[in-house]
């Protein structure tokens, strides 16, 4: 099976708009001069033969319907035949012979002539009809599809008003000089034959088709291509439905005037407001559709038409308030109608487009015929008021409705889902020009449950066939789904066998040219084996030639809904029209193996998160419109404040801010130097509704690297605390503003005036009284300085947009609701502090409970007890404290740990486990990638699909929209999947650059990677294995050898679980360098220790000297938790070299 090729009037989603609107404005010139033209000769008729009783009426307008059954298979195959544009330019020719024949017609006052002239134009439009629909899908993108459709719609309809009020007017206007009204005609017609010339060309779909002699030649094909597509079916009935209840509506609202005594001048106004619906109803369908062929408009348009005609049937209604109903009811067929015209022109053959069209016109008119029949019935025959059959269309419209749903359930989903984009979320879709408009394709997406699938069902209208497990049929709430959705059921655990079968059943559908879709993961049940095509998407596709699509779908577990216990718990997203994206790929080789496409489609998330819009621009106003709607709930707490709802945090950072605003200088940054408290908090949310920068100093720090911290910022003002200055002396660097002074200044008032600009003001009202300026994603939310590990800090630069997309990727992977409480003791100086411990609780509704010190475990825990905090974060040095100190009812509430900065060891993970009831999990992060790239968390199960998110002894996964990948550490080369290199992440999340050292991060950054200096493998699932950092690496004798690898064995050879030593290397002029290890061992576990290295697997290469062990008093550890490398290397120096 091969793609469709593509046309050559469209280019991806470009076309010639200047040849669509000539074709826009043929259309409006032919239909309103059918219209005229035909009212003119009804009108005149009588006239002319002398005799009111004439039934001009009922004989034009079975003169105008005649051709239209006669000729359908000549018209189809003149369309196909030749270019449809010159098709189009003969009809429009062959209309100005007709009227210069009605010119004669009138002159010679023959009726018959005119009536034979009328045939004649009718069949024109008849023979134009296939043309200019037919054209439309060779002339337009398939995005635009249902636009131009909307668009030809209203212009038609239109026109149809405009005519049939032109055609009294031309009458009374030449009065006895008929035959000028009809030269009027023929000068519209040369308007209709220059504009058809700029229509866009197209070339013949079928230049070898034979025109048959009989006028019905090949209707039956055309009618068994309708049968055996049931889409193209559902289109047949549908639209031949809607003019069979236009022609049905139409004669109901002429005898309801009729009943009524209303002049024709108010019917014909009746008629008209119709016509106006039908026109911009099908305008609004064409834009509602959002860029595709929007089928799930179609159930809404009979829905609406069912009420509408109920309430026609209602007795009562005024003049105005009837002719508004028939407006929504001629809107709601409007919507009903566009996307099914672009159904049929887009799904049927291209080589026959003009015989299907012709055929639906045949069909169109038999229902028209149905119709006037059923309306002499029921009127005529059975005496039933048109209130009456008002009520019976609604009946039919509902029962035609039910079973077009039944003939493709899967546009009552699109219908559901239509509705949701908009209200729920907002759908993003872009590259869905990637899938072919026909033909066979394999998406290899990320979707990680039903929901997912369905929001990318949604993104296209192509039919798409998922894979699932089948377990998803025996679940009795997602079984109709998944048939609607075309799921190929896959056994997960039964055997090789079927899942080559599966193989076999998936080749077949793609063979057969339809879109399947299989995600991203090893396995559909956690019990299951690895899908066969889990390595390499070829096996799907080899020898099929069709295109292998990556297709990234937003995550909207944990945001709009979590599957627990196999069952479905919906959540109201935070904000509504929350932004979700559908971003398709360029077709990738299907020799690529699987992580390599799976990398492909991990690079759109990124693209979309970088491009995502963020429901808030700055961190302060989403604060506002969370606290707001959480106003009594708990928001932080600390054991000396206590605890603060939503609505005393936002007063109290309003009075705050105001305070500060009368205080602070024009510098645009603020130092901070407090520790994780309550005040701290409301600190840092003050100066970010001033539009402030703050910078949080690391009060560990050294008084040197503390003022060259605040001078490179130009920090002249720093905000601390008395209390916390008595418990540690500092030298603050600049003007000391204490927190506590403030306090003390607030008054009743302000704190009168903090609650009602709380409760009443608007952000751009907070903002101007504040003096807030005006910030955007990429301006700086804060500088955080890093730790120094390795030398001086680093100055991070921060922006708004890297903050905001931890907070909306975190919230995403977090496990979390409105009871869950974040346990926080990192410092705001850290990365970890300011995002994940500050930030991310805010804009994710979470509570937060803060104490200062992480080095008091106990305290900790007796706050974690009290407040029953589920979530905690920070090192494997921390956790080893709470291990040793804290009983376990203190962290029993805990629901997820995760440790970062430093290597979980396994003998740390498990006794944490086995104190505490929560198994720790691992993440990775650094200051510069604000900080989180990625982290482990709960393995994701629900009817027919299983993620797998936690594997120990890795880093995780990376957070949505964040890529990695690992290259040569000097080459620069892609190393493939298992293999370990350097590893570069990229995202929005990646820091604007170092302060004031351009060179240092041009080294570091480039081409939006940025390099972390950390060695890495990423396996095929995608988890990373950090093997240690480049700076802990020892060349020994031309071998690396890894210094957190030799200390986790030491560690494990005596079975500690708390850190008691630390490797590092000193040169050597023997091998280059040699390693030294710094201990708090007693002389009894060291000789233990040398004893077992002797027999332990460490090669020769990695064993440290005996005479290479020095004890000192403890391991030093920076504030943040981790080990201070540099201090280490410095004492190694010291005490082996001497320097």
């Amino acid at each position: 099976m091969t793609m469709s090729p593509q046309r050559s009037a469209v280019e991806g989603e470009s076309f010639n708009k200047a040849g669509f609107w000539a074709l826009l404005a043929t259309q409006f010139q032919g239909a309103f001069s059918d219209n005229v033209y035909k009212l003119i000769i009804i009108l005149y008729l009588p006239v002319l033969v002398a005799s009111e009783a004439f039934p001009a009426t009922a004989l034009s307008t079975a003169v105008f319907n005649l051709p239209w059954l006669l000729f359908p298979a000549i018209a189809g195959a003149l369309a196909d035949r030749y270019s449809k544009k010159w098709v189009t330019v003969a009809t429009k020719v062959w209309e100005i012979g007709v009227m210069m024949m009605g010119v004669a017609a009138v002159l010679l006052r023959s009726p018959y002539l005119l009536l034979f002239t009328l045939f004649l134009m009718a069949m024109q439009s008849a023979f134009f009809s296939p043309a200019k629909y037919g054209i439309l899908p060779e002339i337009l993108p398939e995005s635009k599809l249902s636009w131009g459709n909307g668009l030809l719609n209203m212009w038609t309809f239109l026109a149809i008003i405009l005519g049939n009020a032109a055609a009294g007017f031309l009458l009374a206007a030449f009065r006895d000089k008929a035959h000028y009204a009809m030269m009027v005609m023929v000068g519209l017609s040369g308007v209709g034959v220059a504009a058809s010339f700029f229509v866009t060309p197209a070339r013949p779909a079928e230049p070898g088709r034979r025109i048959p002699i009989n006028p019905y030649a090949g209707i039956w094909r055309y009618l068994r291509i309708f049968w055996e597509d049931a889409r193209l079916f559902q289109t047949l009935i549908g639209i031949a439905f809607f003019w069979a209840t236009a022609a049905l509506v139409i004669q109901n609202v002429i005898e309801l005037g009729k009943a009524n005594v209303l002049d024709e001048r108010l019917q014909g106004i009746l008629l008209a407001v119709i016509a106006l619906g039908i026109g911009l109803g099908s305008l609004a369908a064409g834009y509602l559709s959002r860029g595709k062929i929007e089928l799930g408009l179609a159930p809404i348009g009979f829905l609406g038409m069912a009420v509408f005609c109920v309430l026609m049937a209602m007795p009562g209604w005024r003049y105005a308030s009837t002719a508004l109903l028939l407006f929504g009811l001629g809107a709601s067929a409007g919507v009903y109608d566009v996307p099914l015209a672009a159904m049929l022109q887009q799904r049927s053959p291209d080589k026959i487009k003009g015989g299907m069209i012709a055929t639906l016109n045949l069909a169109t008119f038999g229902g028209m015929m149905v119709a006037a029949a059923l309306f002499w019935l029921l009127f005529n025959k059975l005496g039933i008021s048109p209130s009456g059959i008002f009520l019976a269309t609604a009946v039919i419209t509902m029962a035609v409705g039910a079973y077009l749903v039944w003939l493709g359930p899967v546009v009552l989903l699109r219908s559901v889902l239509w509705f949701a984009d908009g209200t729920l979320c907002k759908v993003h879709v872009k590259g869905c020009s990637s899938v072919p408009e026909k033909g066979g394709a394999l998406l290899a997406a990320n979707h990680v449950s039903i929901i997912e699938a369905m929001l990318l069902l949604y993104s296209t209208d192509r039919e798409v066939h998922f894979v699932m497990g089948a377990d998803v049929l025996r679940t009795p709430r997602w079984r109709h789904v998944a048939r609607m959705m075309n799921v190929i059921p896959v056994e997960p655990d039964a055997g090789p066998a079927a899942l080559e079968g599966a193989v076999t059943r998936i080749r077949e559908v793609i063979a057969r040219g339809h879109v399947v879709c299989v995600n991203g993961e090893a396995r559909l049940h956690p019990d299951g084996a690895e899908v066969p095509w889990h390595q390499g998407y070829g096996r799907l596709v080899e020898g099929l030639d069709v295109p292998v699509i990556p297709v990234y779908v937003s995550r909207l577990w944990e945001t709009l809904y979590i599957f627990k216990n196999r069952r479905i718990q919906w959540r109201r997203p935070r904000p509504l029209r929350y932004p979700v994206g559908v971003y398709y790929g360029a077709p990738v080789s299907p020799a690529l193996s699987g992580p390599e496409v799976r990398t492909a489609v991990q690079q759109l998330g990124v693209q979309w998160c970088l491009e995502r819009p963020h429901p808030f621009k700055n961190l302060h106003t989403g604060f506002i419109r969370y606290a707001r709607k959480n106003l009594r709930r708990m928001a932080i707490a600390d054991a000396l404040s206590g605890e603060l709802s939503y609505f005393k945090t936002l007063v109290g950072g309003i009075v705050f801010a105001r305070k500060l605003k009368k205080i602070l200088d024009k510098q645009p940054m603020t130092g901070v130097l407090v520790p994780p408290t309550v005040g701290s908090a409301l600190t840092n949310i003050a100066l970010q509704m001033l539009g402030r920068v703050p910078v949080n100093l690391n009060y560990t720090a050294s008084p040197e690297i503390l003022a060259s911290c605040a001078r490179r910022c130009g920090i002249t003002q720093v905000l601390t605390s008395k209390r916390f200055l008595e418990r540690l002396p500092l030298t603050v660097p600049g003007e000391t503003i204490l927190l506590e002074d403030i306090r003390e200044s607030v008054t009743g008032k302000d704190r009168i005036i903090g609650m009602l600009i709380a409760l009443f003001a608007p952000v751009w009202l907070i903002e101007r009284i504040l003096g807030t300026p005006k910030l955007g994603e990429d301006d700086m939310a804060t500088i955080v300085f890093s730790s120094g590990t390795e030398g001086d800090p680093k100055g991070v630069m921060l922006t708004l947009r890297n903050i905001l997309s931890q907070a909306m990727a975190t919230g995403e992977v977090f496990p979390h609701d409105k009871s869950t409480c974040m346990l926080g003791f990192l410092p705001f100086f850290h990365s970890f502090g300011y995002t994940v411990t500050l930030w991310m609780p805010f804009l994710n509704e979470v509570r937060a409970v803060y104490h200062p010190s992480p080095l008091e475990h106990k305290n900790i825990g007796e706050l974690a007890m009290k407040h029953h905090a589920s979530v905690l974060i920070g090192t494997s040095t921390f956790l080893q404290g709470f291990i040793r100190r804290c009983p376990p009812e203190h962290l029993r509430s805990l629901e997820f740990v995760i440790c970062g900065a430093e290597k979980l060891a396994p003998r740390v993970r498990l006794a944490f486990r086995e104190k505490f009831g929560v198994e720790p999990v691992e993440g990775y992060g650094t200051t510069e990638c604000s900080p989180i790239v990625s982290i482990n968390f709960p393995d994701n199960e629900s009817p027919g699909f299983y993620t797998r998110n936690l594997k120990h002894g890795t880093i995780g996964r990376p957070l949505p929209g964040i890529g990695v990948r690992v290259v040569h550490s000097e080459t620069g080369e892609l190393l493939p999947a298992g293999e370990a290199g350097l590893l570069q992440v990229c995202g929005p999340n990646i820091m604007k650059g170092y302060l004031e050292e351009p060179e240092k991060t041009a080294s570091v950054l480039r081409d939006g990677w940025y390099s972390t200096g950390d060695v890495a493998a990423i396996d095929d699932e995608g988890f990373i294995t950090i093997t240690d950092r480049l700076a802990r690496f020892s060349k020994i004798g031309g071998e690396m050898v890894p210094h957190t690898k030799v200390e986790d064995t030491l560690h494990t050879l005596l079975d500690l679980t708390e850190q008691a030593l630390a490797v590092t290397s000193v040169p050597d002029t023997v091998k280059g360098e040699r390693l030294v290890v710094l201990h708090t061992l007693s002389d009894q576990q060291l000789d233990e220790l040398v004893g077992k290295m002797v027999t332990s697997e460490l090669p020769n290469l990695w064993r440290p000297r005996p005479n290479n062990f020095y004890r000192i008093d403890a391991i030093p550890v920076l504030g943040t938790g981790k080990m201070d490398i540099k201090a280490v290397k410095k004492m190694a120096m010291s005490l082996d070299l001497g320097e």
